[in-house]
Formats: structure tokens, sequence, C-alpha cells
């Protein structure tokens, strides 16, 4: 089959990678976001380019010119692996056989830009990633195939991500290229009523409110670690929290209780969170105990006033 790969970033380029390493389909074309001042080029076009492989990269698909290069391609199939930039249905189905778009959650749930993060913040118990057939709606659209994967109770968003969904959902593209070699592939009708959408997860979703059941201040610490990174305030200063552990114990929220070599436990509703690992303001990643005794922090200081 004669294919496009559209996408940016590392999973784009992996993709890409698995496609060509195989041999049995052709690539014929590879377009990504155009290139952003100051930034460094994407990998998906710089190995692209290394491969000699053709790359486009249109401000958006409405331009007359912009389809009919994309027709030029005579392309079976459009692979849209993780993909930021709005594709019309005219561009989707320039192709024989359409398009077919990556979204890393079990659709119709977790529509949109973070549905790595969110799962984990709410406290699911699974999550994964479907291919499938994209429409004008945001991730919208019935499902090629599914894959799903536990949510470990103490998983963040790297564990989820690029230890679970990552490597599976690259080496899934040659399944879902078969499947349209073989004709008739299949559709997974969305359930509309299990829908879910969520905005993007951002640091002002991600401030620690300490006053909360302690399982939810550690779904938020860890479904936003490394990013957004959760945070919190100490002496008026911000505070980025990172790689923390659920230990028992009572007293009164927001307050420091203990301190160790491994770092320092702040008490929330029904239990702690020991804090292992912090980023002060305009500093890099710190253990957390290292942290403490750099600005004297004690049993009884209070986080987030």
């Amino acid at each position: 089959m004669r294919l496009i790969v559209m996408g940016q970033q590392a999973f784009g380029k992996d993709v890409l990678a698995k496609l060509l390493d195989t041999g049995t389909d052709e690539v014929v074309a590879v377009y990504c976001e155009p290139d952003k001042e100051g930034k460094p080029i994407d990998p998906i076009k710089e190995f692209a380019l290394e491969k000699g492989l053709p790359v486009e990269q249109p401000a958006n698909f409405d331009a007359e010119e912009t389809l009919e290069t994309l027709k030029g391609y005579n392309a079976d199939l459009m692979v849209m692996a993780f993909v930021n930039v709005f594709v019309p249905e005219a561009a989707r189905d320039t192709p024989t056989h359409g398009s077919i778009c990556f979204h890393p959650s079990l659709l119709p749930l977790h529509r949109g830009p973070s549905a790595v993060n969110w799962p984990i913040i709410m406290g699911s118990k699974k999550s994964g990633f479907s291919w499938f057939y994209p429409s004008d709606g945001l991730d919208e659209g019935d499902s090629l195939m599914q894959w799903e994967c536990e949510i470990g109770p103490d998983d963040t968003v790297i564990d989820l991500y690029f230890k679970k969904i990552y490597p599976v959902a690259v080496d899934s593209v040659l399944e879902v290229v078969d499947l349209y070699r073989k004709g008739n592939p299949p559709r997974i009708v969305a359930n509309e009523d299990e829908a879910t959408y969520e905005r993007r997860c951002t640091t002002k979703h991600s401030r620690i409110d300490w006053n909360k059941p302690v399982q939810q201040v550690y779904d938020l610490i860890r479904g936003t670690n490394p990013s957004p990174g959760a945070w919190t305030t100490f002496n008026g200063e911000t505070i980025g929290v990172f790689d923390c552990a659920l230990v028992p114990g009572d007293g009164i929220s927001s307050r420091v209780r203990e301190i160790t070599d491994e770092g320092f436990a702040v008490q929330c509703i029904g239990g702690r969170v020991l804090v292992k690992r912090v980023r002060p303001k305009d500093g890099g990643k710190v253990g957390a105990a290292e942290w403490a005794a750099s600005v004297g922090l004690k049993a009884g200081d209070e986080f987030g006033v």
C-alpha cells in the first residue's frame, strides 16, 4: 500500500520508522506541522529527510494547492500519528481508503489533548489507545481497533504512556495497515453515552489542595508527573511536586508531619503524601529532603498558604 504518514515528535517518528523497517508498504510522503521559529526541527521531519522522503508542512489543509499536492501522491491510506492540526474531510478522504488516526485513550473516553493525564487524575483503573476513523469533531468517530491496559496504583504519566501505551502503539501500526490491506477493516461503534471530553491539563488544574482526601491529592500529583507538574506554595514561593508515595498517618491537613531522608510527609484528609522530589521556583528538580534542609522545613510547617 502507498502510505502518507502524518505526525510529529518522537511518536510520529517511531511510527514512520516502524513502517519503513518492514518494507511491506511504500511511504510516499510525510506530513508534519510547520517549523516553529527558535525551536529545533521536529524529529519526524528530520528522520524523513534522512530517509529521502518528501516532507510537506502546510499551515492548514483548506488551500486548494495543499489539497492538490496531497492528491498528487496517489496514496491508499493516510496514517495520522499524534496530530495537533485540524485536517478537514476533503483532505482526510483524499487517499483511496481515507485516513486513520491514533489517540491515547479508550475512545470515546477522554477525548481531548491530555488523554493520558486525566484518567490518572480521576483515579481510573484502566486506559489504553485507539486507532479511529476521524471526523470533523475532536477525537470523534468509530474505532478500528483498541488496546487496553491497567493503570497501576502508583503509575505516573511516564509509566502509563511511555512504558505501557507507547511501545505497543508503535507496533500496532503494522496491524492497522494490515487490516486495510485485507479489506473491509472493522468498525467499533462509539457509544456516545459514555463519551467524555477534557480540556488540556495545565498548571491551572495542577495546584495541590492538601485539604482534600489523600487519594485525590496523590492521583493529581502522579497524573501531572512529569507534565504539567503538580505544584504548591511554601512561604509564598511556588514549589513543583513530583515523585511521591502514599503513607499512613493523621493530623491537621496541609501541614508537614515528618521529615526523613526520603523526603517530607504532608498531611491530607485520611492519610499523608510523602514528597520525594520537588522543583523550587527558577530551579531544577532536587530531592525533597535536600530542599527541605535548604529552607529549614520542619514538622508543623504548612503548605498552600
